[in-house]
């Protein structure tokens, strides 16, 4: 099983750890990842809304490396993945804007000939591995910890572009594989809604409050701790959790891990090897618990 691999910006800037983790994890599961140095990031959802088109380009510039690998597209990062199926959805029902966009790329050589289909490790895990043998692979069950699943925006709509009428089982996905790793899954009402990330520069105090929002339900919920599929969630529910104590004016400290970061425990994957270390919040706590101090 080999696939042409995504990590996204985060993953390897902000938060490099996480990248490192997923890299661990694949190995373990026999999934071959195959980089693409030249490959750009997706614009996040934030370069789309002042030039679509622009876009859309850059991430039919990384199908088309992909095409030329011959591989199908994984990635570990939500945002990415929801900005990549828009985009490809766009070009393939409209045979005009993709030969549009291969004006643009044939400057480099390039040509998207509509055959990528990017997914995410969180499907390739339930899809194309299957949770048998993530089971098989699971040495230290996360047996007593209560985790609460966050898919956050780009990973749940649009149902169309994300194929979600074929896949149905991709809307409970991560509490699937929370369950398989031996965890008790701690539901919640905003599970699916913003982390606050993409407001993050532009209206600070409502991002942060939208990070004290998620944190604190399941806190008071009784969560040992949150996965989340996506880099970006994990940087601003992590990273500003601090700030968000402050504003809320009240304790929090709920540890946040990144989905490689939660099956790479169950797999006895040591605390350092994972970087739970790096985090912002603490998960000493929560790797004594689990017995991976």
């Amino acid at each position: 099983m080999k696939y042409a691999f995504f990590p996204g910006c985060v993953a390897r800037g902000g938060c490099p750890e996480l990248y490192g983790a997923a890299k661990l994890i694949c190995q373990r599961l026999g999934i071959e990842l195959q980089e693409m140095p030249g490959a750009s990031c997706t614009g996040a959802g934030v370069l789309q809304e002042k030039n679509e088109f622009l876009g859309d380009t850059l991430n039919a510039r990384t199908f088309a490396m992909a095409e030329d690998l011959g591989l199908q597209i994984m990635t570990i990062c939500s945002t990415c993945q929801g900005v990549m199926s828009q985009a490809n959805h766009r070009m393939r029902k409209d045979h005009e804007y993709l030969t549009r966009v291969n004006k643009e790329l044939a400057m480099e050589g390039l040509e998207y000939k509509g055959t990528a289909n990017p997914k995410h490790l969180l499907w390739v895990m339930i899809e194309d591995v299957g949770l048998d043998k993530l089971t098989e692979l699971i040495t230290r069950p996360l047996a007593g910890i209560r985790m609460a699943p966050f898919y956050g925006c780009y990973l749940v709509r649009p149902t169309d572009a994300l194929d979600m009428d074929e896949h149905p089982e991709r809307l409970t996905a991560l509490e699937q594989v929370i369950e398989t790793l031996g965890a008790t899954v701690v539901d919640f009402s905003g599970k699916t809604r913003c982390c606050g990330f993409p407001i993050l520069t532009i209206n600070e105090t409502n991002s942060v409050a939208m990070v004290a929002k998620h944190t604190s339900d399941v806190k008071d919920l009784g969560a040992d701790a949150m996965i989340t599929p996506c880099p970006l969630c994990h940087l601003n529910l992590d990273g500003y959790q601090p700030k968000a104590q402050a504003q809320a004016q009240r304790k929090i400290d709920m540890p946040i891990l990144h989905l490689p970061q939660a099956i790479g425990l169950a797999m006895g994957i040591s605390r350092k090897e994972l970087g739970l270390q790096k985090h912002i919040v603490s998960t000493k706590a929560l790797t004594v618990k689990v017995g991976a101090a």
